[in-house]
């Protein structure tokens, strides 16, 4: 049940909004191993007049991508490599053929599974609940 919340400037369309929180839902599934079905996506956009890097404007387009996790549940090797594509598509979908801001983000942050949850269950609980379902294989 990962959340992302992407972060761009300048303003885009509607539909580019659409195409990015599809790509971004995949490349979660396929990197993280995350369920399509409960990933959010949040999409804010800036005027590029309020996006500062070192204390100029930007330049060019740019993008801060915050994906929170449960902790525990995805490898260092997954992690980067979520990284990477999805710094990949944010650069295919906003850079328009050049480069984005040098300043441009993607971080991975993980939370305790009793600390968030969705339909008002945490993660725990759901896992809690998950183990009392599973026969328990006996060893002989």
């Amino acid at each position: 049940m990962p959340t992302l919340q992407l972060k761009v400037a300048p303003l885009l369309n509607p539909e580019r909004y659409r195409a990015l929180a599809q790509a971004l839902t995949r490349i979660t599934a396929q990197h993280l191993g995350k369920r399509e079905d409960v990933t959010a996506v949040v999409i804010d956009d800036l005027p590029a007049a309020r996006w500062y890097i070192g204390g100029r404007g930007v330049q060019r387009a740019t993008a801060l991508l915050e994906i929170t996790v449960t902790a525990g549940t995805n490898t260092v090797a997954q992690k980067q490599a979520f990284i990477v594509a999805a710094f990949s598509e944010l650069q295919a979908q906003l850079g328009h053929g050049q480069p984005l801001e040098d300043a441009s983000y993607v971080t991975v942050r993980e939370v305790p599974a009793s600390d968030w949850g969705y339909g008002g269950q945490s993660q725990a609980a759901r896992r809690q609940k998950a183990a009392q379902l599973t026969p328990q294989t006996a060893v002989f």
